[in-house]
């Protein structure tokens, strides 16, 4: 089984951790595992391309694009 180690934990969450544990009976590691598996059994949210886009272009200023001239729409073909 492979192990992790964690630096520079905040000594605020580290003393949360460790009650958290104290109340569920659990060690902080065991309760430290809980939480990685808990939030590593929820679904990825789904990608939304649109943010996607926007995020990548939005380090060089953004895109602005002129919108495409509309022409009228042709007659619709008579059937009779």
């Amino acid at each position: 089984m492979a192990s992790i180690t964690i630096r520079n934990l905040d000594e605020d969450l580290k003393r949360r951790l460790r009650i958290r544990a104290a109340e569920q009976g659990h060690s902080m590691e065991e309760e430290a595992r809980d939480i990685l598996r808990q939030a590593m059994s929820r679904p990825a949210p789904a990608p939304n391309l649109g943010e996607a886009i926007h995020r990548r272009f939005a380090a060089l200023g953004g895109v602005e694009l002129e919108p495409p001239e509309r022409e009228a729409m042709p007659a619709p073909p008579r059937l009779d």
